[in-house]
Formats: structure tokens, sequence, C-alpha cells
């Protein structure tokens, strides 16, 4: 069965915004065993927007389309499709009735031009929008099915997993000779695209299977994909291939599926009953900001100190003056000062401090922009490391918070703490 995504919006065109739809959608039609073959964004133009829903309609099974269901003069999508494939465009009278209703649980009076949302093509079916203005539709063509959904993320996902999944499970129940589809996402931290693949060179080599790799700064994900005749040949296939990838990379492989960094040392750290503390200088409150992400972090997470100047690190965390002075902030003596001083001031039983020189600018021959401190202490060892990051200043925060997230989850795993491969240890 061959699929389609098509997104609408000049905004798309023009890179105002990143376009997830299409990862949501794909991610979500491989659950049923779809894969997509192909992917197109067109501008709010009734021309170009015709053309891709021929093209769409003419190659593909199911096409899921993305945007354009407003009330403004540049919400054609309806209109487009309506012109399209010949139909006439009818008011559904229930629609319209939901649209004035949800103005009216706000207080508001309903715009005229909100009555377009409730105009669908002749023989569309209406998909309900129970959290916004747009409801979407399917139309069917020719064999094709074509739904279509706000652009509004949100909006998008629940009318994908209440309206257009269903309808899609429904039409393939019963469908025979259909290969069973099964994908996994495996999230690796510390080594390099082009090293993985050279890790990995004689695994997922059989047929039916194959094995994608993609960048995610600073990780780098594996997407094994596998087929076969059952919905059992292809789960124990696919939990074969992913057993000998964690063999082979070991603690390299950090998390599955949509399982963060953070996530993952949050688990740890409640299942092992230990508290975390943290001390930040170069990350500037990011490592507080992501292990707070996680519902439920008061279990573990004790607090943080964001010390950016000298004085902060003598004040908070009671770093010697004498060592700021011998050695400057960005050293080891500072940043296991920073670790212990995090540690013994929130009670903790691990803690994780940086410090480094971020850039663009306050780098010098000895301390170039791009070095980075990490220390590491639990009561009964500190540890420190160095590295330089040769990167820009926003990755450079990115990629020391993840090596900081990194070290207490190989700690409390009892792994050894490994230099990154892919960016460049210093001296």
């Amino acid at each position: 069965m061959r699929a389609e995504i098509l997104t609408i919006g000049d905004e798309l065109l023009r890179g105002e915004i990143v376009d997830s739809n299409k990862a949501f959608l794909s991610d979500r039609l491989l659950s049923l065993d779809i894969e997509t073959r192909f992917h197109a964004s067109v501008r709010d133009d009734p021309v170009d927007m015709e053309d891709a829903l021929r093209r769409a309609a003419a190659r593909s099974d199911i096409t899921l389309v993305s945007g354009g269901l407003g009330p403004t003069r540049d919400d054609l999508t309806i209109e487009a499709l309506a012109r399209t494939f010949g139909r006439r465009l009818q008011v559904d009278r229930a629609s319209l009735e939901e649209i004035k209703a949800f103005f009216a649980r706000f207080g508001r009076e309903m715009a005229p031009n909100n009555a377009k949302q409730a105009s669908f093509p002749e023989g569309a079916e209406v998909l309900p929008n129970p959290i916004g203005t747009a409801p979407g539709c399917l139309l069917e063509e020719s064999g094709t099915l074509l739904f279509c959904m706000p652009g509004v993320p949100r909006e998008l996902q629940r009318m994908m997993d209440e309206q257009v999944l269903p309808r899609i499970s429904k039409r393939l129940a019963g469908a025979e000779g259909r290969p069973v589809v099964r994908a996994a996402l495996l999230r690796t931290f510390g080594i390099g695209e082009s090293n993985l693949d050279e890790e990995l060179a004689d695994i997922a080599r059989e047929d039916g299977v194959s094995l994608g790799f993609r960048t995610a700064f600073p990780d780098n994900y594996l997407r094994p994909v596998v087929r076969g005749d059952t919905a059992s040949e292809a789960e124990t296939k696919l939990a074969r291939i992913c057993d000998a990838i964690r063999e082979r990379l070991g603690p390299l492989v950090y998390g599955s599926d949509a399982e963060t960094m953070e996530e993952v040392v949050g688990g740890l750290l409640r299942e092992r009953g230990k508290t975390l503390a943290v001390a930040e200088s170069c990350t500037g409150g990011l490592l507080g900001e992501r292990i707070t992400a996680v519902p439920g972090a008061s279990d573990y997470f004790l607090g943080g100190a964001v010390t950016y100047s000298d004085r902060a690190k003598v004040a908070l965390l009671g770093v010697p003056e004498q060592i700021l002075r011998e050695h400057g902030a960005v050293s080891e003596p500072v940043v296991l000062a920073m670790a212990e001083g995090a540690r013994e001031r929130f009670g903790a039983d691990l803690a994780v401090s940086t410090t480094g020189i971020a850039g663009p600018g306050g780098g010098s021959d000895e301390k170039p922009v791009g070095l980075v401190w990490v220390g590491f202490s639990d009561g009964g060892e500190t540890a420190a490391q160095e590295f330089e990051f040769p990167l820009d200043r926003s990755r450079h925060r990115m990629a020391t918070a993840q090596v900081a997230l990194d070290w207490v989850r190989r700690a409390l795993l009892g792994e050894e703490r490994v230099a990154l491969r892919y960016l460049r240890r210093s001296r």
C-alpha cells in the first residue's frame, strides 16, 4: 500500500516553521504497517495545490493532507480539493453549528469568514475536530483515500489518532497478502554516524531487513525496519536485530523510540533510589531545565546552581578563590570543586558540573573556544574530563549537557565514562 503526505502552507516553503507533521504522520502510518512513499509540500497557491493533489491521487492509495483548513483567504485546501476532482462545495450544517458553539464556549462571536470551514466537497465524510474550529474530511477518489487535516500539530495529532487511523484500519481489515512491517528506533550517544555503520557492517544484511541512520544532534539514531509474512515473524525478526545491535554497541545505545536521555537518567535514578544535583556554568541552566522537563523529576532531582560568574561559584558552591585565581574558571580543579560543592550543599547522592567556553569569543591559545570540562562526584569518587567541541554556541551547550547526563547514566549502570568519538577530546 502506497502512502503520501502532502503539507500545505507558504510558511513551510519559506522555512518559517519546521514541518514536524510529516514525521508524525509517517510514524503513525508505520504503526499500521504502511510505509510512506512520498513527501511533498506546496505553497498556498491553487494551481500548485491542485497539481499536487492530482499527482498524489494518481500514485498513492492513501494521501494525508495537512494545512489550509483555516478561515483566512490563504486557507484554500478544501476549495482546491473540490476543484481538482470536480466536486461541488456543500455546507455541512452540523459542522457549522459546532464551530459556532466553539466560539460561544469562550464567550466570543464567530466571525463570518469562519463559516467557510463548514464547507466540504460533495461526497466527503466530515472528520470532527473537538479542539479547534477546522473540521477535516475524507474524500475517496478513484480508489485513493484523501484525508485532509488541520496544520496545527495538536489538532492534527488528535484527528489522526481518533479519526483517520481507525478508518484506515477498517479498510485494511481482511486484506490478504500484505507484508507485515515492524520498525524500531534506537538512540545512541557518543559515536558518529559513519562509525555506527562501520561497527554494524555485518548486521541487518538479510532479505526483508533494512537499517537506517539519522543524526539528531547530539545523538545518532538507528532505524531497523523488517518485513515478514506474519506479525509474529516480523516482531521476532525485529527483536533479534535490536538485540544484536545492543550487544554490539553496549552502553552507546541509551534508549529507544521516544525516550530522551533525561528520561532514561530519571528512570535509573528512581529505580536505584538515588538523588542528583547539578552545578552549571557554560550550560547556563540547560541541564536543570532538561532534568525537570521529565514529569516526577522531584523524586530524584534536588536542585542546581547556575554559577556563571566566579563570585557565584565561590558564594554558592564553595569553590576556593585561590583555585579560581591559579587555574581559572575553565579548569579541572574548578569543575571538580563545583561538583563536590553541589553534592554537599544539596545533600545529593550524585552531582555533575559543567564549565567551558561556548564562544564565539572568550578563548585564548591556552583555552580555545569550544573547551569544556565536565565534573562528577558521588561522595566516593570525583572525576573530570576535558573536551573540545568545535561547535557554535548553541550546540556546544547541547553537547555539554548531554555528556553530563550521559555520565550520570553510565555511573548508575556501572559503565566506564568514555569520550565522544565524533567530537575532539582536548589535549
